[in-house]
């Protein structure tokens, strides 16, 4: 599977983990985050990652940025992005179950590696559920 990944400065080292985990389950990961500590702006970043998803360049994406909320809030705002913010399996699982995201946000300064991992894995091997939530889905992208 192709996976986007972008961060900003406060994500490069869970980006870098994250990324590595990913490579080492057969994905390919697209980087189109920093990969330094130097500042930069975030909704750039978003916007670069949510163009690889909307045209199919890539399959989902990640997001990463302190605390998740800056970045998701900036892809939200790209018709047809889907950006959820997790803070746990149960929110990344539902995100794709129940309104089909197809960006998961992370914050380096909320989660911990692991659990941040967890959440992504969870995220891209949940298949949308459909039905009622297509609807809601619709009316979303209306």
């Amino acid at each position: 599977m192709k996976i986007v990944i972008g961060n900003d400065h406060a994500g490069v080292d869970l980006k870098n983990k994250v990324k590595e985990e990913l490579r080492k389950k057969g994905h390919e990961v697209i980087n189109v985050g920093t990969d330094t500590l130097d500042s930069v702006d975030y909704p750039d970043i978003a916007a670069l990652a949510s163009k690889k998803v909307l045209s199919g360049e890539a399959q989902f994406g990640i997001l990463i940025c302190g605390t998740g909320i800056g970045i998701s809030i900036a892809a939200n705002k790209i018709k047809g992005i889907r950006a959820a913010l997790a803070h746990n399996e149960f929110t990344a699982k539902l995100s794709r179950l129940h309104n089909d995201a197809n960006i998961i946000a992370l914050g380096a300064r909320v989660l911990g590696d692991s659990l941040a991992i967890a959440c992504v894995e969870t995220f891209i091997n949940t298949e949308f559920e459909g039905g009622r939530h297509a609807r809601r889905v619709g009316k979303i992208e209306k």
